[in-house]
């Protein structure tokens, strides 16, 4: 999919969107859960605004904006986003010093950056958009500068913020947007979406990622296995008893990160299981499942959901990570202990 179209589900609404852009909102906050496009309908909808020829309201493709926007190069497209996300689009390269690592947040100098593109005129007169993602990771600085610009926005300027956690961003930053949610196509449009693509188990695919087409796709392409390897072992362990020392070796190669949020998802399902409903992540794995949480104590099982929620907010910067998963594997396996 090219950078200047929409995701086929996101085009009804997008032209709905893009209809009243001669009336358009100075600052817009787009929004959805991780995996629905939010990212990638933002910067379609930027190359939508940019296009000189737009066909039904959207981007053409062809025309001179569109193939400087394709190129990356387009003089009233500025793409504001945390060094980390611009090495993983491979738009910059990784620091030479090993020990610095690429900031994982927007900062002060990228927003005030903008300030001399604020007073150029705009290529042809048409619109200016400044496209900042994911608009969560802006530290409090950097979210201030910019809530100050939005308070006495450039003309013919064009904020779009796209973002997966609108609540961890500042009130006063998001009451100065209009708010844009996105939703996930039904499972049935997303499954074909998938095959499409060339995803195979497209459906157990999809189930893994909570019914994400975007976050599915990008598991299946880094060559992630539909259920982790640790979480397998998890799985046996629970069943047939361990002491948790195997689990927690395996735990130490993945980011705490995302071993937290696998157990999250597992727990819903254990949680389903313990009152006789299906799987929601991993349908695959539902008659194991089921006669785990058939046999485990429901106050154990929520006990340890809530001990999950504690370390999600944590995650990121782990006192002490193999401390940490030793206690997690004991923990967790002793949470499934029959009753």
């Amino acid at each position: 999919m090219s950078m200047t179209d929409f995701l086929p589900w996101q085009q009804a609404p997008a032209r709905r969107w893009l209809a009243a852009r001669e009336r358009f909102a100075h600052a817009w906050l787009i929004h959805g859960r991780p995996g629905c496009g939010q990212m990638d309908f933002a910067l379609a909808g930027a190359s939508s605004l940019l296009c000189e020829t737009p066909r039904e309201g959207l981007a053409c493709g062809q025309c001179q904006a569109c193939r400087w926007v394709l190129a990356g190069n387009h003089p009233d497209l500025r793409r504001i986003r945390p060094d980390a996300q611009a090495v993983r689009e491979g738009a910059l390269d990784v620091a030479e010093d090993a020990k610095k690592q690429p900031s994982r947040e927007i900062r002060i100098e990228q927003i005030r950056s903008l300030l001399p593109w604020f007073n150029t005129a705009t290529h042809r007169g048409g619109w200016r958009v400044a496209l900042l993602y994911p608009a969560e990771s802006l530290n409090a600085i950097a979210a201030n500068a910019l809530l100050k610009i939005l308070e006495e926005p450039p003309e013919h300027t064009v904020f779009l913020l796209a973002a997966q956690a609108p609540d961890r961003l500042l009130p006063t930053l998001v009451s100065r947007c209009r708010r844009l949610p996105l939703t996930v196509p039904g499972a049935a449009e997303s499954v074909a979406w998938l095959q499409a693509q060339g995803v195979q188990e497209p459906a157990a695919r999809l189930a893994a990622a909570g019914g994400a087409p975007l976050l599915a796709l990008e598991q299946a392409r880094a060559g992630q296995p539909v259920m982790p390897d640790w979480m397998m072992l998890f799985l046996d362990q629970a069943a047939a008893g361990g002491d948790g020392a195997a689990l927690a070796d395996a735990l130490q190669a993945v980011d705490p990160a995302d071993w937290v949020d696998g157990f999250q998802r597992l727990w819903l399902d254990l949680s389903l299981g313990a009152h006789g409903l299906p799987p929601r992540y991993h349908p695959a794995e539902g008659a194991r499942i089921a006669a785990i949480a058939k046999a485990l104590d429901p106050a154990a099982l929520a006990h340890a959901a809530g001990w999950l929620q504690q370390q999600r907010r944590l995650a990121r910067h782990p006192l002490n990570p193999k401390l940490l998963t030793d206690h997690a594997a004991r923990y967790l396996l002793q949470a499934v202990r029959p009753r």
